[in-house]
């Protein structure tokens, strides 16, 4: 254990031990999932349940000059029909910035009026008995438009780009050192290039849908959602409810990657149930998903690197544009990877947006650095090429000792560690440094390798811990499990927080009435709920305390003097304690609790706090096709304390899944013309399958960060970061081909 590391463990003793935590157990909610017993928000029951559909508009821009209904209220089972005569009247939505009360990533107001801002938007929605019936209805509804000119194709409007009021808080341009331009324009080697992303969808298997319900002022609404705690405020807010009034449940989420917020159809639906006095259930089809969802932006960037002959840097410049609305906040922050990878002597880095008329988009997996890791980590490639040295001595070479940015010191950065015992494990020591030169049969064989980032974010929330009296435990978040082991990993930490063993904890979570929590984003919720339960932890121990009474061997004790083991509060010095059960009987009481909130997040202020990673990949490609595989693949992490070996090496592999559909074949493509999606399915727009996927090894070097809880840092994001680029790198040493516009497809490849 380091110096640091052992200063952390005295201010947090689990930091250097291991129980529970550390094992690879598996998660507690899956034996419901596989027997079906896990109920999701479209598999609530409720007497007298209405079902709803929607009516997507088919122009870009103007408004609704002709609505008429009739057709659809006469159809049979149909209970209601709301637009916009009819919806309740309400504001706008507040803006979803970082982690507020309430908001969501479009401020439009939803239903109020016959304007339409994108292609898609909900014009009207149906009530009926049955599934069927409503979806049948919204087809009887006639509709006229007038449109108006829509701005609808990113390419062609780049030259009206403007930067942003900020980038997630941060400026959107930095500046360090002196002229970059210059410095690149005198480096002795450069790299100067454009590259393209697209547009991404989540595609999240279970489909967005809620069920809503009114009791007199009261609203519950079960939804399937990431983001428990926004979801809850917006709604009191837009239907003029106390808070305490609204509770949203959310027990299981099949899949949410970024998606899973409050999007029109949360609203519409409970604006439904209150129209018609009964409880709604409204269920997306893929296409409506599609059509109202947002996504991953499109991107246009330019990365140019000017080097020494020893690959030392004069310059980094990264520059480029986003697609966004004008009704949004969350311009993709491709530029944050630059701020932190690489020592330069001068640096550029600046973000503009592109205005559309679209659906918004939002966050997807690694919002920014997923994309922003492409183009970077392409160039370096580049460079290394250009240069003749090998890339993962290059980026050796490049490795700062400090935030390149702002100077502040890393809290933890293993990162040259983990490219050293991956390329040890790959066996990257065998990559030929020829493009083209490896053959077997019509394919071609190559090596690619890049580096993998996300920032470790850790934000507000609170915990509670109740103590019963037979001395089990109950920890309660109003978190989310989406499937990444939340549950599992938080049961693991609070047991051996309270020295209990871990069927004498349970976790409850999903429900907004419990304590508040975090979204389930920005690799953060594990972190931030660390704390929480860190912090009532403390509460509890004090609470304890008071409860032993002056006749316990605990009297007369502070928190800094005792440990919880073995069921019980124990002197440290090892001369005595008690029980919970014994604590709790002494003091009369059935039960007892603690709640508090995490302290603020002093550490992002005082360091430079990221995980880091490095991404081998050999792919094949057929030189009949152009066709690209990707035959193995090896993802070396640095991500501070590793909880939990068996959920993280799924979280990391998902990561890499979702990363080689953006590099192979991912693409939701919209008609500039019209600003429609042409590929609302998972028939055209295509994530990768079981066929696609090599097998895929992961490792990581398991050093806490000892500025982090548990010296944690988030592994939700971090596993596509690096991949498209990786296999691009890979593509260029199978080929001598750059592909610097994603995905990687067989036009690409055979094209002159």
């Amino acid at each position: 254990m380091t110096d640091a590391a052992t200063v952390a463990s005295a201010r947090d003793p689990l930091m250097g031990k291991w129980g529970a935590l550390g094992q690879p157990v598996s998660r507690l909610d899956g034996p419901l999932k596989v027997a079906g017993a896990a109920r999701f928000a479209a598999e609530v029951t409720l007497p007298g349940l209405a079902q709803a559909a929607l009516l997507y508009s088919t122009i870009a821009k103007g408004r609704v000059a002709r609505l008429d209904v009739t057709a659809a209220q006469q159809a049979p089972g149909v209970i209601a029909v709301l637009t916009h005569r009819n919806m309740p009247r309400m504001g706008r939505l507040p803006r979803l910035v970082v982690d507020p009360d309430g908001g969501a990533f479009s401020d439009l107001p939803v239903l109020q009026d016959e304007r339409v801002h994108w292609n898609g938007q909900p014009i009207a929605v149906v009530v009926a008995e049955t599934a069927e019936q409503a979806e049948h209805a919204t087809t009887l509804i006639a509709v006229d438009y007038a449109p108006e000119p829509a701005a609808t194709d990113f390419e062609a409007l780049l030259d009206t780009a403007q930067p942003p009021p900020s980038i997630l808080g941060r400026p959107a341009e930095v500046r360090v050192g002196g002229d970059a331009e210059a410095a690149l324009a005198s480096a002795p080697v450069r790299v100067d290039a454009i590259y393209r992303t697209p547009r991404h969808a989540h595609s999240a298997i279970e489909l967005h849908g809620l069920t809503a319900l009114w009791e007199g002022d009261r609203l519950t609404v079960h939804d399937s959602t990431q983001m428990l705690a926004q979801t809850k405020g917006t709604l009191a807010s837009l239907f003029g409810l106390p808070r305490e009034n609204v509770r949203v449940l959310s027990p299981y989420v099949g899949g949410g990657f970024g998606g899973k917020g409050l999007w029109n159809h949360t609203i519409l639906c409970v604006a439904a149930a209150r129209l018609t006095g009964r409880p709604v259930r409204l269920v997306l089809s893929r296409e409506g998903v599609f059509r109202t969802v947002g996504a991953r932006a499109a991107s246009v960037q330019r990365v140019a690197l000017g080097a020494r002959q020893d690959g030392t840097l004069q310059a980094l410049i990264h520059t480029g544009a986003t697609a966004v609305v004008s009704h949004n906040a969350f311009p993709e922050q491709f530029s944050f990877p630059a701020r932190v990878f690489y020592a330069a002597d001068n640096i550029l880095i600046g973000q503009t947006k592109v205005d559309l008329d679209m659906v918004t988009n939002c966050a997807v997996r690694a919002p920014g650095e997923s994309i922003g890791t492409f183009a970077l980590e392409s160039a370096v490639d580049e460079l290394a090429a250009e240069l003749s040295i090998d890339p993962v001595e290059l980026r050796r070479r490049i490795e700062p000792r400090v935030d390149p940015i702002d100077g502040r010191p890393f809290s933890s950065r293993n990162l040259l560690e983990a490219y050293r015992r991956g390329a040890e494990a790959f066996g990257w020591s065998r990559r030929e440094p020829v493009p083209g030169r490896r053959k077997d049969g019509e394919w071609r064989l190559g090596m690619g390798v890049a580096t993998a980032t996300y920032p470790f974010y850790r934000r507000p929330g609170a915990a509670r811990i109740r103590l019963h009296a037979d001395g089990a435990a109950q920890v309660e978040v109003a978190a989310h499990e989406m499937g990444m082991g939340t549950a599992t990993v938080q049961t693991q930490h609070a047991a051996d927080r309270l020295g209990l063993p871990l069927d004498k904890v349970t976790f409850a979570y999903g429900d907004s009435d419990l304590p508040v929590s975090t979204v389930a984003g920005g690799s953060s919720q594990t972190a931030s709920i660390a704390g929480a339960i860190i912090a009532a932890h403390r509460a509890l121990v004090d609470e304890l305390l008071r409860a032993a009474g002056n006749d316990s061997p605990l009297s007369g004790l502070t928190a800094d003097q005792v440990e919880c083991r073995d069921g019980g509060l124990w002197r440290r010095d090892g001369s005595g304690g008690e029980t919970y059960q014994a604590i709790l009987k002494r003091a009369g009481r059935d039960e007892l609790s603690a709640e508090a909130e995490a302290p603020a997040a002093k550490e992002l202020q005082d360091f430079s706090m990221h995980s880091y990673g490095a991404q081998f990949c050999e792919v094949r490609v057929s030189d009949i096709t152009g066709e690209v595989r990707v035959n193995r693949w090896l993802g070396s992490f640095d991500v501070g304390r590793v909880l939990n070996p068996k959920t993280a090496s799924s979280q990391l592999r998902g990561g890499i899944i979702m990363g080689i559909g953006m590099a192979l074949s991912e693409e939701v493509l919209f008609d500039p013309r019209s600003g429609r999606v042409m590929n609302a399915s998972l028939a055209e727009y295509h994530v990768p399958v079981h066929l696609d996927v090599p097998p895929i090894e992961v490792m990581w070097t398991d050093i806490p960060d000892p500025e982090a809880p548990l010296g944690l840092h988030g592994i939700g994001e971090i596993g596509i970061t690096g991949c498209a680029a990786a296999i691009a790198n890979a593509v260029y040493n199978a080929t001598g081909r750059r592909v610097r516009d994603l995905p990687i497809t067989l036009d690409k490849m055979i094209g002159g």
